[in-house]
């Protein structure tokens, strides 16, 4: 879960005074994260989405609620969380391959052995090892 600024409690009475701060509820939800709470950083990073986040923090979002989400029971909501990611194409390549990876895990855990083949394959194209993924910078 990615990093938040403030307490529970403080970011709690942001949210109470400023419902509409994404930035709050997305904070909210890395602590709750963080802390074990995985139900109300499910609820939380929902929120956030909803209420709109920057592209960066949405893509963080996505991610941390689907790892949440696994904590929870709920694999198919994970699944989604990383369909999404992968859907966004971030140029962070760690996060997309890491999406594939998660994605992966959960099909194969669903029985689409096809699906996480191709998923891993995906993976393993965005290894910093890959040859083919060096820009030449």
């Amino acid at each position: 879960m990615g990093g938040y600024r403030g307490t529970e409690c403080e970011i709690s009475r942001i949210i109470l005074e400023h419902p509409d701060n994404a930035e709050a509820w997305y904070n909210r939800g890395n602590d709750r994260g963080s802390c074990g709470g995985f139900a109300g950083a499910v609820s939380d990073y929902t929120m956030a989405l909803k209420l709109g986040l920057r592209y960066r923090e949405a893509v963080n979002a996505y991610g941390n609620r689907g790892m949440a989400r696994i904590e929870i029971g709920d694999l198919e909501g994970a699944l989604e969380d990383f369909s999404e990611i992968i859907t966004r194409k971030p140029k962070n390549l760690w996060m997309l391959r890491t999406a594939y990876v998660n994605r992966a895990l959960l099909r194969e855990k669903k029985g689409d052995v096809v699906g996480a083949k191709e998923d891993r394959s995906a993976a393993q194209q965005l290894s910093p090892n890959n040859n083919n993924n060096k820009t030449g910078d």
